[in-house]
């Protein structure tokens, strides 16, 4: 554990806000940044009393925190993996470039599982397919604490990662599986209780468009959905009825203009009932809910 003068660290408190505003980067990620690997909560940063402290705790030097808000602003890299942490709903996990950084808006899917869930009883199993950080799987074992979760993902790194984020909140109810989507579940047919995934849903040619952070650093395999976007929907669309109960529920995240589609074709595909979109914090839609029939 490290420790930076009161004085110090304001003065390069404001020298990152100066910069992050120079370099179209929100300042606000100067307080995460601070927060994360100090010891200082957002209230101690607004009132400022901190700054005539004689030795503010942190995991990090000064020098050390200096290169890594060079690196954001230079690399454009996501302050997440800059101090491979990211906080979504009560957990703190390990992110690196090998998975997405979970959004906050992923974080509402949990809750509508929870609150759409018809089926009861201990004996549930519950599918994160395309874990990635393991965030899903996790919220899942948060909110269905009798059921088993399954995390599906075809890589080993973000499988490495996923793992690691569970043992650290002691979770034994995740079991992790390495492959392509349902591939490494044949032995669960006819017996899923749920299907969660946020798959890659942006057309391969909008991807170069996206921020740089997200363009450049993210990984691919969790972004590109085909030429629109809807290549992986569409192939749970059709393989989930083999796996889910009657009565179990198929829910996705999906980019703005899509739920209308991804409506149509969960009629067209016939095995679903009781389709439903259900809209962010922000308003845009953005999942999609379906029940087996």
């Amino acid at each position: 554990m490290n420790s930076i003068a009161g004085e110090n660290l304001s003065s390069w408190y404001q020298q990152a806000k100066e910069s992050a505003i120079a370099n179209y980067v929100d300042p606000g990620e100067v307080d995460w940044l601070v927060q994360t690997i100090t010891e200082l909560d957002s209230l101690s940063l607004r009132l400022g009393t901190w700054q005539n402290q004689a030795q503010i705790k942190s995991n990090k030097s000064l020098s050390e925190l200096t290169k890594l808000w060079q690196q954001r602003l230079q690399e454009r890299l996501p302050v997440q993996y800059l101090v491979e942490t990211v906080f979504w709903r009560r957990f703190q996990l390990k992110v690196t470039p090998a998975v997405l950084i979970p959004r906050p808006e992923t974080e509402l899917i949990i809750d509508i599982a929870l609150e759409n869930s018809l089926i009861s009883g201990s004996n549930q199993h519950w599918v994160d397919l395309g874990t990635g950080s393991g965030a899903i799987a996790l919220g899942l074992a948060d909110v269905f604490p009798a059921a088993t979760i399954h995390a599906v993902d075809l890589s080993a790194e973000a499988l490495k990662i996923a793992q690691e984020n569970a043992n650290s909140v002691n979770f034994n109810h995740i079991q992790f599986y390495q492959g392509s989507w349902w591939s490494p579940l044949g032995s669960l047919q006819g017996q899923i209780t749920g299907m969660i995934s946020n798959p890659p849903y942006i057309p391969s040619s909008q991807i170069a468009q996206l921020q740089p952070e997200v363009a450049n650093h993210e990984p691919r395999l969790a972004l590109d959905g085909g030429d629109d976007g809807l290549n992986d929907i569409r192939h749970l669309i059709k393989t989930a009825p083999e796996y889910l109960v009657s009565g179990g529920i198929w829910l996705i995240e999906l980019m703005v203009g899509q739920a209308d589609i991804v409506v149509a074709l969960l009629k067209q595909q016939g095995e679903y009932k009781d389709i439903k979109v259900f809209r962010d914090l922000a308003g845009i839609e953005r999942f999609v809910l379906a029940y087996r029939r």
